[in-house]
């Protein structure tokens, strides 16, 4: 047995490149901000750079080391090239959070082609590009790796209020994150999601502003604030769970597991 910590557990991430999609609000800015607090190297990537530029200079400004990378997960030319920056500023990217991802909130058959091909690309293609570019190129250096995919409750029931497609796709995160697990185990990368229910974001401010308040249909009545991801992320991605792969956790609050 190997001489383990008691308790084995750390959150220090010094040494650490990671790369989070989607920083420029909602859950991604607070993954970037936690995973750089604990020192990890961030490169914070989206199609916003204004923002992307915002949340560098504040995280630098409390002390974390982070790099702005415009991204569009749509474009895989984009993706390899993030993927190219992110190891010429920091070095081998060793944690991914695949967080990108927009809703369709439309019905099925009322959704162009264009919007169709726009969530399958963000949610779903885009990640599994991404994550094999990191995994590809971990493999080749023979280093470890931790790959965390953010999906949503909606993966695991849908009401028929709208955004099937979004459903679907993240049905498919967490296929992915399975299959990938398996996959790269024999290389020491670790694949994992969170499944969050409804967090207050910039995303969940606009449908309740299109629909109401529905955080009153909930058990407890209330949306999640993003910091109550931090300490799930954090376990996946520190040496606590290296003996977790392929797991999927639910950080829901009650909400859809009826």
């Amino acid at each position: 047995m190997n001489d383990f910590a008691m308790p084995n557990v750390s959150t220090d991430l010094t040494g650490q490149v990671a790369l989070v999609t989607g920083t420029t609000s909602g859950l991604g800015e607070r993954f970037a901000r936690v995973l750089a607090d604990q020192g990890a190297k961030v490169v914070l990537t989206g199609r916003r750079t204004e923002r992307l530029d915002k949340l560098k200079a504040e995280i630098e400004a409390a002390g974390g080391t982070a790099h702005a990378c415009p991204l569009d997960m749509t474009d895989t030319d984009s993706i390899v090239a993030s993927v190219d920056e992110a190891e010429r500023v920091f070095g081998p990217v060793n944690t991914l959070v695949n967080n990108a991802g927009i809703p369709d909130a439309q019905r099925a058959h009322k959704m162009s082609h264009e919007l169709i091909d726009a969530v399958f690309d963000t949610n779903l293609r885009g990640p599994y590009v991404l994550s094999c570019e990191v995994a590809k190129r971990l493999i080749d250096k023979e280093l470890p790796g931790r790959i965390v995919n953010i999906s949503s409750v909606g993966a695991f029931r849908y009401d028929g209020n709208g955004a099937a497609l979004y459903s679907i796709t993240k049905a498919g995160v967490v296929r992915m994150t399975e299959a990938l697990a398996v996959e790269w185990a024999r290389y020491n990368i670790n694949v994992n999601c969170i499944a969050p229910g409804a967090f207050s974001t910039e995303m969940m401010d606009g449908m309740v502003e299109r629909i109401g308040d529905f955080s009153q249909n909930f058990p407890r009545k209330r949306f999640g604030d993003p910091a109550q991801l931090d300490s799930t992320l954090l376990y996946l991605v520190s040496p606590a769970s290296d003996f977790v792969t392929g797991a999927v956790i639910k950080v829901n609050d009650g909400q859809g597991v009826g």
